[in-house]
């Protein structure tokens, strides 16, 4: 039976996971697992100063003002996580180590360095469990084979070394759109753009596109941008542009036959 995904059951989602868009008519959907740094107040801010709070640590700067503006775009669906990655990584399994870090790009989280069983059980129930259901249901309610499309930023400078790529293009073993899309991108951007870079399948960043995607037979893939690239609304709405514009020639491709799926 298809679920039926309305205005009501969008509200009934927000506390820890929200879908934009519920009667949007594309087949894409967006999923934004790192868009907020939101720490309920019961965990105390880890332990965090304010600044690290608001740095990449704790979530994806950009990614959900760019997921944003590129549901609107492409009148699709967008589902997002509302708490930060370090309370719960939306996109690590139960079982990830790295789903409640103990540490993030070399700093301590001191909330994180003593979790026992129960605490971890809770989270995944509160946090986790919810957000898969949304995206499950959300892609059981679409009438149109979906696509899914993850959207993500990356520091430019990790442990001080730059990082050559601006825009990664990633995916797991089911290459497909991300084939078509590193053929295609650049006639919609000049920027640095790579395959699997600056992380791949073997970081385990790829769960979402393996448990939503690959396990449906959905085209899927995972878009990386630098977040020096997405500081601004006006930023966010012109890389918004350029991945609309790509992904509408890459599926009309598809559509049309042009190439293989």
């Amino acid at each position: 039976m298809m679920t039926v995904i309305d205005d009501d059951y969008a509200e009934n989602t927000k506390q820890v996971a929200t879908l934009v868009n519920p009667q949007a008519t594309s087949p894409i959907l967006l999923v934004c697992e790192h868009a907020s740094n939101f720490i309920p107040s019961e965990y105390k801010a880890l332990g965090l100063s304010d600044d690290d709070q608001a740095s990449h640590i704790a979530w994806d700067p950009g990614a959900l003002g760019l997921s944003h503006h590129l549901a609107d775009m492409l009148d699709a669906r967008l589902v997002h996580s509302n708490v930060s990655r370090l309370i719960y990584d939306c996109n690590r399994p139960p079982e990830a180590l790295d789903a409640m870090p103990a540490s993030s790009e070399g700093r301590a989280i001191p909330g994180n360095q003593v979790i026992d069983e129960d605490e971890r059980a809770r989270r995944v129930a509160r946090f986790y469990d919810p957000f898969k259901s949304l995206l499950s249901d959300v892609l059981a309610s679409m009438s149109d084979k979906p696509v899914l499309v993850t959207i993500h930023s990356f520091t430019p400078i990790y442990r001080g070394q730059a990082r050559d790529v601006e825009f990664g293009i990633l995916h797991d073993s089911d290459q497909r759109l991300a084939d078509l899309m590193l053929e295609h991108a650049s006639r919609h951007t000049t920027l640095k753009v790579m395959r699997n870079e600056p992380y791949g399948p073997q970081h385990g960043v790829t769960h979402t596109l393996r448990q939503h995607g690959l396990e449906n037979g959905y085209l899927n893939v995972m878009l990386e941008f630098s977040n020096a690239l997405l500081h601004t609304d006006i930023a966010q709405k012109e890389i918004a542009e350029m991945i609309a514009a790509l992904l509408r020639d890459v599926l009309g491709k598809l559509h049309k036959g042009e190439v293989a799926a």
